[in-house]
């Protein structure tokens, strides 16, 4: 290790322990002052900054061995100019997202890093900035915001606003499921972030509880655009087409065949299954792995959500099913449809949307049978004629009757005759 990363460590060492309360600033000082004469005398190299302040019964060697890699982690992130690493907030598979200082705004932002293992990947790098740009296009109080994007030495950053609360998937593990109308509150939201990104041309990809943020204030935003995608990119649309980009629990049945034309649709049905998950307390399908998962979702049928929660209204069932039906034209037209039908709900009413959804699909249903030559379903129900059936029900008696007349004539004419 170099003098001069030393000394970075040192400082963001220095600073870490008076802000977690394990020392004073006149405590560090002294140290501070100690590791000075050692470095001035002949023939050493100084000693570490957590050594002197093990040594000096300031803090414990478990306390180092804990703080040492955030000062490390926060060491890296100090190469940003601008910002000033806090903590660490979270990982996931591409990146890590700490909590820092904008010192020219003086406010918290969170800033995601990409690891320095993926700075020779292209096409990691080309997601990580068109997350950025993405973000960048939507301003909408229910989607986090994008601040910057950019390079500092080896590492590629994103700044984005700073959420304080906590994830839908953090009250899931915690609670369960929700109520019907806290998960209205939420849903709603989440449906016009999406009808603001999907107006501006960009596709989510990847709406799951642990991409919604609630804030102590109850608002829920929209995070991660780490798939999305501008619909308009036909060339980022075939270059992954065959590929499945999504979560699992959550995705549709199109990104899970890679096809070519994945739309709005896609972001409705993940929003279907995260509004499941959220009044039921169960993902929409499960299985002992990934694939097994994603097939459930191509295949098998959903269990309705009343199943599971007999205290679920219909008009929640019917917009939860609309949303996830398999085929994207039996979705919602559009999220502004959905987000139409959430507030009616919301408000008592039936969603009417969505009943459209499902009168058309009987009618579907009645034709096909029509073509297939079998009986209608009416004609299965004992003593019931449906009113579009009784005109030619009618006809058909009358023309019995008068054939029967008829026939009566005809013989009592004989009869005089003989």
């Amino acid at each position: 290790m170099n003098e001069n990363k030393t000394s970075n460590l040192d400082s963001v060492l220095g600073r870490l322990v008076v802000e977690h309360g394990l020392t004073t600033p006149e405590e560090l000082q002294e140290c501070l002052e100690l590791q000075r004469q050692k470095l001035s005398e002949e023939g050493s190299n100084g000693a570490p900054l957590g050594d002197l302040l093990v040594e000096g019964g300031l803090i414990t060697e478990r306390q180092l061995k804990r703080i040492s890699p955030l000062a490390e982690e926060v060491g890296k992130g100090q190469q940003i100019p601008g910002y000033r690493i806090k903590r660490r907030l979270g990982a996931g598979a591409m990146a890590a997202v700490y909590m820092a200082k904008q010192l020219s705004l003086d406010r918290v932002v969170a800033i995601k890093i990409l690891p320095r293992k993926y700075t020779n990947n292209e096409q990691y790098i080309a997601r990580f900035y068109a997350e950025g740009k993405a973000a960048a296009r939507l301003n909408h109080p229910n989607i986090v915001q994008a601040i910057d994007v950019g390079k500092s030495g080896d590492y590629h950053f994103f700044v984005m606003e700073y959420v304080e609360g906590r994830t839908v998937g953090d009250d899931l593990t915690r609670h369960g499921r929700y109520s019907e109308k806290d998960a209205l509150k939420v849903v709603i939201q989440v449906a016009k972030a999406l009808d603001h990104a999907h107006k501006a041309g960009f596709i989510h990809r990847d709406v799951k509880p642990k991409n919604i943020m609630i804030t102590a204030d109850g608002e829920a935003k929209l995070a991660d655009m780490g798939l999305a995608r501008a619909e308009s990119d036909r060339e980022a649309a075939e270059a992954e087409q065959g590929k499945a980009y999504g979560t699992p629990y959550y995705i549709s049945p199109e990104q899970i065949r890679g096809e070519i034309d994945v739309d709005f649709r896609a972001d409705i049905y993940g929003l279907g299954c995260t509004f499941y998950h959220m009044v039921t307390g169960q993902v929409p399908f499960e299985g002992p792995n990934p694939s097994a998962v994603m097939h459930q979702h191509l295949k098998a049928e959903l269990m309705p959500p009343d199943h599971l929660n007999n205290e679920l209204s219909s008009g929640v069932c019917e917009v939860i099913e609309v949303c996830m039906a398999k085929s994207p034209d039996k979705r919602y037209n559009s999220s502004g449809d959905l987000l139409e039908d959430l507030e009616a709900v919301a408000a008592g009413k039936p969603p009417q949307e969505a009943r459209k959804k499902f009168d058309i699909a009987s009618i579907a249903a009645l034709d096909d049978t029509a073509h297939s030559g079998a009986a209608p379903a009416w004609a299965a129900v004992s003593g019931t004629v449906p009113l579009t059936a009784q005109p030619v029900f009618w006809t058909a008696v009358l023309g019995w009757a008068v054939a029967a007349i008829v026939l009566i004539l005809v013989i009592i004419m004989a009869t005089a005759a003989n």
